[in-house]
């Protein structure tokens, strides 16, 4: 079957007998059935035609059940396998054609029917849908709730492009923009460019040639670039070109690399001159990294960096369940029965321990590179309790975490943020030396803050900063300047501190005293299991984007985290749930040895 083209909503077909039959002699006694069967046979029907209407339509040609093209999709994030791949095994294989309700001679579908799948759903906004169907389901069934632990770690995604210097940027750029004018309408192109001189310097990618060695030779090119580019876009502009040739994104994607890279005026001589922007903090430097262009392939990339990693792509939030083990340390679901065969005993044993619940992903998110991880711990949590899934104490490190937030957040939805929060970043607390803002005495009763040698500051003044309330109190240079410790405290003419409010610098205070408690790391050393949902997650391909912009890497996340969740829950109907202790064979020998 070809493209999707409109929505007839109904219910999935119940499973073929025939496959039903040879499925229960396959798969007979202690064998575990395929993922695909228990999926069916466990979950039921939790995908629905009629929530996918927005992004196809109820009119048209009737195609491919939307809902199962999303489970052939969640599938083939489980296996790591292509569209084609992927349609071929809903066209052959037993267990898909089981889940999806397909009868033993079905055709199948088109493999570029999943491509249009993914494009459809991810323009309509819908790429969520999915995951939130699945969660509610498993909510029903009693293996979510609100109220638990839940942690989140972040990692970096590649872009599918390749990372290009503002060089290769500007002549990329020219070269998509030539490339999809020539295939639009070669005549009028041909009439407006010496094609030889383009050709040669646009015939092939940026990144298949070495650039000139020399600074001055490369600052030269760099002009030459921009000369060509402002020619291409003034022919496409002209009042004679065809109006439709302005309208091709290539085009408009060149025409913001040259604003956001270089300035062009005329002088009153007539003359043009053209300069490249530099890094700068205002006029006209380059603009800021979360808006600038840094591949023409993909203008939703950024380039980021997070300590020692620099990457141009994108980020991804995981938040995962992080409950306590049952508390008699079963491990196995359906008491002590073999696995996949739950008995009596074991029904009883489930009902009397319900922390018997495997770790599920309960929320992802795709961002640019740009973004920080602080101003992603509100749109978690917002999301979370859209889903009525609020945890009631959330795991993070502190690129996550501020005093602020922690106050916010247990006020706005009753969650208790655990991690510790950024230490303080002045010049003096991060040289180790030097008075930090630690070694002042604050007093908000009287608003007076003094310095370690006894001055008071002569101002208290509340502002904004970067949009959030602050104090700013400043000591005289009459006192700073003769100080016998300034160079200890300052580098200027004399020193000011940068105050939080007071609730909020309570909160800091109390929170970096805890920190230092053994119950506190106890505690905390909860986070630590989630490096193991990223690790799992990079082995399902999330650190190199499978598709160019960010809408459709959002969606291939939200599938991938669907994904793992059913091979959790797989492990978990077949006894065999994730380890809590996440110890090494050799580790368990050590504790066993000092045993």
């Amino acid at each position: 079957m070809g493209i999707v083209v409109s929505v007839q909503p109904a219910p999935w077909p119940e499973p073929d007998r025939r496959i039903a039959a040879a499925i229960a002699a396959k798969y007979r006694g202690r064998r575990a059935r395929p993922l695909a069967v228990q999926i069916r046979d466990r979950l039921g029907e939790w995908l629905h035609d009629a929530d996918f209407v927005a992004a196809f339509g109820v009119r048209g040609r009737p195609g491919w059940s939307p809902s199962r093209l999303a489970l052939v999709t969640v599938l083939q994030r489980v296996e790591n396998l292509t569209d084609r791949q992927a349609a071929e095994a809903a066209r052959n294989r037993l267990d898909w054609q089981y889940l999806l309700g397909l009868p033993l001679d079905d055709p199948g579908f088109d493999h570029t029917v999943l491509a249009e799948f993914r494009t459809r759903v991810a323009d309509a906004g819908l790429e969520h849908l999915v995951l939130d169907a699945l969660l509610t389901r498993l909510a029903e069934a009693g293996l979510l709730s609100a109220g638990g632990k839940q942690r989140t770690d972040s990692t970096h995604v590649a872009a599918a492009v390749a990372a290009l210097n503002r060089l290769e940027l500007v002549g990329e750029s020219i070269r998509a923009a030539l490339e999809a004018l020539a295939a639009a309408h070669p005549q009028w192109l041909a009439g407006r460019i010496c094609v030889p001189d383009f050709a040669d310097r646009y015939g092939s990618p940026m990144t298949g040639w070495r650039p000139p060695v020399s600074q001055a030779k490369r600052d030269a090119l760099a002009i030459v670039y921009a000369r060509d580019g402002y020619r291409l876009l003034e022919a496409v502009h002209d009042q004679h070109a065809p109006a439709w040739l302005a309208q091709i994104p290539a085009v408009d994607v060149l025409r913001q690399v040259l604003v956001q890279h270089y300035t062009r005026t005329v002088t009153s001589r007539g003359r043009e001159v053209i300069t490249r922007r530099e890094k700068a903090p205002e006029g006209d430097g380059l603009p800021p990294g979360h808006i600038r262009i840094a591949s023409p392939y993909d203008t939703d990339a950024r380039w980021g960096v997070k300590r020692e990693e620099f990457w141009l792509g994108y980020k991804l939030h995981v938040t995962e369940t992080c409950d306590d083990a049952a508390p008699c340390g079963c491990r196995q679901p359906g008491g002590h029965t073999p696995a996949g065969r739950p008995g009596r005993t074991g029904d009883r044993h489930e009902a009397a321990c319900p922390q018997l619940r495997p770790n599920l992903i309960t929320h992802v998110a795709t961002t640019d590179a740009t973004v920080t991880d602080n101003r992603m711990t509100e749109p978690i949590h917002d999301a979370l309790a859209d889903m009525s899934l609020t945890p009631g104490r959330h795991y993070l490190d502190s690129g996550y975490l501020s005093a602020a937030l922690v106050v916010s957040e247990l006020a706005r939805h009753g969650i208790t943020l655990i991690g510790p929060l950024l230490a303080d970043c002045s010049a003096q607390a991060r040289a180790g030396k030097g008075y930090a803002r630690a070694d002042f005495t604050i007093d908000y009763d009287t608003r007076t803050v003094t310095c370690p040698q006894g001055r008071k500051a002569t101002s208290w003044t509340p502002c904004t900063q970067y949009g959030k309330p602050a104090i700013v109190a400043t000591f005289a240079t009459s006192d700073c300047g003769p100080c016998p410790a300034r160079t200890l405290c300052t580098t200027g003419r004399r020193r000011q501190l940068s105050l939080l409010p007071r609730e909020l610098a309570e909160a800091q205070t109390t929170i970096r005293a805890a920190e230092h408690t053994l119950g506190f790391q106890a505690d905390y050393a909860r986070r630590a299991g989630v490096e193991g949902t990223i690790h799992q997650a990079i082995s399902h391909g999330a650190r190199r984007a499978r598709y160019r912009g960010l809408p459709k890497t959002r969606l291939d996340h939200i599938f991938m985290a669907c994904a793992l969740n059913l091979l959790r829950l797989e492990a978990f109907w077949n006894g065999t749930p994730l380890d809590r202790r996440r110890t090494s064979h050799l580790s368990r020998l050590e504790l066993g040895l000092a045993a």
